[in-house]
């Protein structure tokens, strides 16, 4: 069975700054496409920000290409209203590629710095380094699209192991 190139887009929601990163998996090789940060304007009503991040997350979609996405799940912060604001980004991040025609896949964010990095309390630094030595092409990557990189990383991980499961249990 061929292996087809599939792009991934990773995704790392924040009202102030969304992260986003494109990569392309083919079988265990994994390749950088692009990425960067979907920031809206600090003073537009709030509103206008979350569609702001529906509307370039999903020209980010249509631009690359991508196939599938993946999402790092919200924490639970200290203040509520933090919370559910960062909530509503993350509705409106995860709503773009889901409209595009998308799947939309969640991971926590202890999941995604275990298989990046290795350890489920892994820090930004770490996980900007491990992003680089896996997409050597990336180049420069700052925290919110090296986060967005690790989760494409991650989902193109979890999604060849549910793959190969699957050949397993078709093969059984």
């Amino acid at each position: 069975m061929a292996n087809n190139p599939i792009r991934i887009l990773g995704l790392d929601p924040g009202l102030r700054r969304t992260g986003w990163g494109v990569i392309e998996s083919d079988g265990s090789r994994l390749r950088w496409i692009s990425h960067g940060v979907v920031a809206p304007p600090e003073a537009a009503p709030f509103p206008e920000r979350l569609l702001h991040l529906l509307e370039h997350v999903g020209a980010i979609c249509a631009d690359h290409g991508c196939e599938e996405a993946a999402i790092e799940e919200v924490f639970v912060n200290v203040n509520p209203s933090s919370t559910l604001k960062l909530g509503h980004a993350r509705a409106a991040v995860m709503l773009a590629p889901a409209r595009a025609g998308l799947p939309v896949a969640e991971y926590s964010a202890t999941l995604i710095k275990k298989a990046v990095v290795g350890a489920g309390h892994a820090d930004k630094s770490q996980i900007a380094f491990m992003v680089k030595r896996l997409l050597p092409t990336c180049g420069e990557v700052k925290a919110d699209a090296a986060d967005a990189l690790a989760v494409a990383i991650t989902h193109a991980q979890l999604r060849k192991r549910s793959l190969i499961e699957a050949m397993h249990r078709g093969a059984a």
